[in-house]
């Protein structure tokens, strides 16, 4: 996969529901627009607050709704490894390409051991996220030994700070044989295309995404910054913290009118009214320039 591998938000009903119709329609537009494949759920898919039922939903009618035009990579993430297990095989059996996992820090033999039972589950390939908000994530050599020793771990996506050092060193140490994805640090999406980044996983802004992508791959780089700067505010805006991020991009897709609602969970913290209303103003942003795309 090159490209960028969308995370898709969980639309839900007033009642609360998973409204099912709402992913079918983000899905389609996420095709139209060139997507490489999808990730579901992860952390702006507020994984944490879904139940397995619920998680198996989305699941379902994600790869329903592609029929296998990309890749789909199911997320597992999970309290426990035992829990990590199960929803690993439930992923690969509902027809996911690949399975990612953030595992918890702790001693490098005990996450060694649990990459590899996920890695025997994993249909094709195994992701691990490497999330750090506050520091440098997993060590570099613990990351290439596990290349090498673990053959389904073909994929890491680094989101720690900063980014852009570790996915050279990562590169580095493991010869360009690991693919590697940006998440949450798509604020330095130039950067990271400059540092040889294969994939990057943001939410939603679908059309944008793929057109800063397709024109740095064609050699136009200067165009391709200057699409990302357009939307420099509204990163600059979003990732100042998850819960942000999570309002904002329901919002936009509700305005979109591809989800019926901005609903969110607890413990999805509510904007204020400031925030409101320069999210709205921002939306307008994206539209207008996906207006012109």
């Amino acid at each position: 996969m090159r490209g960028i591998i969308t995370v898709l938000n969980t639309p839900f009903t007033q009642s609360d529901a998973i409204d099912a119709e709402g992913v079918r329609r983000n899905v389609a537009l996420a095709l139209e627009a060139g997507v490489a494949g999808f990730l579901v759920p992860a952390l702006a898919s507020e994984v944490g607050s879904l139940a397995e039922l619920e998680r198996a939903l989305l699941v379902d009618t994600v790869v329903e709704a592609t029929r296998g035009r990309v890749p789909i990579i199911g997320g597992a993430s999970a309290a426990t490894q035992p829990e990590r297990v199960r929803i690993a095989r439930r992923l690969a059996d509902a027809g996911c390409s690949g399975v990612l996992v953030n595992l918890p820090p702790g001693p490098e033999a005990d996450i060694e051991r649990d990459v590899a039972e996920l890695a025997e589950l994993a249909p094709e390939f195994l992701m691990l996220q490497d999330w750090d908000p506050v520091g440098p994530g997993l060590d570099i050599e613990f990351i290439a030994r596990l290349s090498v020793r673990i053959p389904k771990f073909t994929w890491l996506k680094i989101e720690v700070v900063p980014a852009g050092p570790k996915y050279t060193r990562v590169l580095e140490a493991t010869g360009g044989k690991l693919n590697v994805a940006g998440g949450w640090a798509v604020m330095q999406m130039i950067e990271a295309l400059d540092r040889g980044v294969h994939a990057f996983m943001p939410t939603a802004m679908h059309r944008i995404y793929t057109r800063i992508y397709s024109l740095y791959s064609k050699g136009n780089r200067d165009s391709a910054r200057e699409l990302f700067e357009r939307v420099l505010p509204v990163l600059a805006f979003t990732n100042q913290r998850l819960d942000i991020s999570i309002h904002f991009f329901k919002r936009l897709l509700c305005k979109q009118g591809v989800y019926a609602t901005a609903r969110v969970r607890p413990p999805i913290a509510p904007l204020d009214a400031v925030h409101e209303r320069i999210a709205d103003e921002l939306i307008e942003r994206v539209r207008e320039i996906e207006g012109h795309i």
